[in-house]
């Protein structure tokens, strides 16, 4: 036993001594990366002119802003000043309902258009290159021009109102759905696929007896995602007049109505935290589902 030992003793001083050396390596590459991380951190302060001296003296406002929105409540009169914070919840849950079917509509239209596209957009199914860039390009662009770009031209084009709304939110979940659903397609087991070419089965044929089966929960789920993040879209579409409660709620910053500003906000974080877990417990069971079959 003890020559055993003495025999394997220099393969293990060996193998000891170069784990030393690549965790001295691997620690030299951390410490190097966040040199390069701070860095780029103090250059694009820099460049984006932050100023710490100002943010320190004026760091008081911004709570000082949060406690000035709250309410009084007091235990004696709880009911007649809740009343009295929620004095617009009449008008403010129509707008807010507003706010939730621009985000369902919105939702509804950029996944068909996703749908319909990320096939031509996906490597392994598209025949022809340069629709699959052209394809590509569009929904890159439909999802770089940030949503409130869309909503103010719309509003220049078609006037106040939640159909602006609607069409921004749609065309940005249109191209971020497109990608999405484009690298579900690429995952997707190509047998099906083949099997239906072999037999000369077209295209659309092959994609909607090969492709859809095997991507239909997955584009659910991401659905279901997207709405969350529209619902929050949507809330701030009233600040270019494009409906919904964002414009009451800009109306009230604007005007320094700061009890109606946290009767609002707390009104959109209950109906997002409800849509959440609505939209959770939905996708959890279309994967569970996905799992069994």
């Amino acid at each position: 036993m003890t020559l055993a030992i003495d025999t394997n003793a220099p393969a293990i001083a060996a193998h000891a001594e170069l784990y030393r050396r690549e965790m001295a390596a691997k620690r030299l590459q951390t410490l190097l990366g966040l040199a390069i991380f701070a860095v780029c951190v103090v250059l694009a302060g820099i460049g984006a002119e932050v100023d710490l001296k100002k943010f320190s003296e004026n760091a008081w406002r911004f709570p000082k802003y949060i406690l000035e929105t709250m309410p009084t409540l007091r235990l004696a009169t709880f009911g007649a000043d809740l009343k009295e914070w929620y004095w617009g919840i009449n008008g403010w849950l129509k707008l807010l309902w507003q706010t939730v079917v621009i985000a369902y509509v919105g939702t509804v239209l950029g996944a068909v258009g996703g749908f319909l596209l990320c096939f031509a957009a996906a490597s392994n199914l598209g025949r022809s290159t340069g629709l699959r860039w052209v394809t590509r390009r569009f929904l890159e662009f439909c999802r770089t021009v940030p949503e409130i770009v869309f909503a103010l031209i719309f509003v220049i084009a078609f006037g106040l109102g939640p159909l602006p709304g609607v069409l921004a939110i749609a065309i940005h979940t249109m191209g971020a759905m497109g990608k999405l659903f484009s690298e579900v397609v690429e995952n997707i087991d190509m047998k099906p696929v083949d099997g239906l070419t072999a037999t000369g089965a077209s295209w659309w044929q092959t994609v909607r007896f090969a492709v859809v089966p095997q991507v239909l929960s997955n584009f659910a789920s991401y659905t279901l995602l997207r709405f969350e993040i529209n619902v929050r879209g949507a809330s701030i579409m009233g600040f270019v007049g494009a409906g919904g409660i964002g414009q009451d709620l800009i109306e009230a910053i604007r005007k320094f109505y700061f009890t109606d500003v946290s009767a609002i906000l707390l009104l959109i974080i209950v109906t997002v935290m409800l849509i959440d877990y609505g939209t959770e417990r939905l996708r959890h069971a279309l994967l569970s589902l996905e799992h069994r079959s």
